[in-house]
């Protein structure tokens, strides 16, 4: 009688544990091989998974080859979703955009950096996941100089590790980001938030330094933009035509000043801007009339004034 599923599915995913490239995929052919030759129901569930994770593999292990993989940057600024495999990344970022990617509740269902766009407070921001760092990533182990090399470009870096599971797996993707000498403004996002069983208040206050996330709650999903928008150091700024500001803002680096925005609408309008009448968080008051050197804050709503 062939073992119950459930526990040969255990048993496959222990002894994959810290297994990569050529030795993975000998432990996968070795499970198929002892698999009982069912065409329906869960061993042939296990034979599919199977099936997939030697071709995941096989694509880690021709990434591991390359020095750098390139992801074309778009949006304002480029934002990493790092963790561990299994930590909910894929999930997250379907959840903050529009993209439809393969996820599953089994480690490596993405193999390579996955860009996507959501749009917070009007711009639009590119997150990148990464796949699943594992010890020895700065090393090269799992193609993980390629995976690093991604990171290393992006703007800011957004650590995900699942609420329900201990730390551990999160502090050796940290260790890993520290030993390629990677240093980036990041958060911390705790995913599967819901599978606690706790309410997002609560979990809110825990921890200063987190944000509790449920890809089923959309306010924990709008927590997450505004902490990802802070974390890209932007502001918002919106200018106004016609008594009306524009629906869609610029995003301008933290200090940009009135002349930076006139600049960035148009370089005859920066060259004949005068100053701005300001309404918002920079203004003292609504309408308050600036000069070109005045510092803007997120939010503010400006019309530019030319000579």
């Amino acid at each position: 009688m062939p073992m119950p599923h459930r526990t040969q599915l255990q048993v496959i995913k222990r002894h994959l544990v810290g297994k990569e490239g050529t030795e993975r995929i000998r432990v996968l052919r070795s499970a198929l091989d002892e698999l009982p030759d069912y065409r329906n129901g869960p061993y042939a569930d296990i034979r599919k998974w199977l099936n997939e994770q030697i071709e995941a593999t096989r694509m880690r292990t021709k990434v591991t080859h390359r020095d750098s993989i390139a992801v074309r940057r778009e949006g304002a600024a480029q934002v990493a979703l790092v963790g561990a495999p299994n930590a909910g990344k894929s999930s997250l970022l379907q959840a903050l955009s529009s993209i439809q990617i393969r996820t599953g509740d089994y480690a490596f269902t993405t193999t390579r950096p996955v860009p996507a766009l959501t749009r917070i407070g009007g711009v639009l921001v590119q997150l990148v996941e990464i796949p699943g760092l594992i010890e020895g990533a700065h090393e090269d182990r799992g193609g993980g100089r390629a995976l690093l090399g991604v990171l290393r470009n992006a703007d800011a870096i957004v650590f995900c590790h699942a609420a329900n599971e201990p730390p551990a797996a999160l502090e050796v993707v940290r260790r890993e980001v520290a030993a390629a000498g990677i240093e980036k403004p990041a958060i911390l996002v705790r995913t599967k938030a819901d599978e606690r069983g706790e309410r997002f208040d609560v979990l809110a206050d825990e921890d200063d330094d987190s944000v509790h996330v449920s890809v089923l709650d959309d306010a924990s999903l709008d927590r997450l933009r505004q902490a990802i928008w802070r974390l890209t150091g932007l502001i918002r700024v919106f200018p106004e035509r016609d008594t009306r500001p524009d629906d869609e803002p610029f995003a301008l680096p933290c200090g940009a000043t009135v002349a930076d925005l006139a600049d960035r609408v148009h370089h005859d309008l920066g060259a004949r801007a005068t100053g701005a009448r300001v309404r918002g968080p920079s203004a003292r008051f609504d309408g308050q009339q600036v000069g070109r050197g005045h510092v803007l804050r997120d939010g503010d709503v400006v019309e530019i004034l030319i000579r």
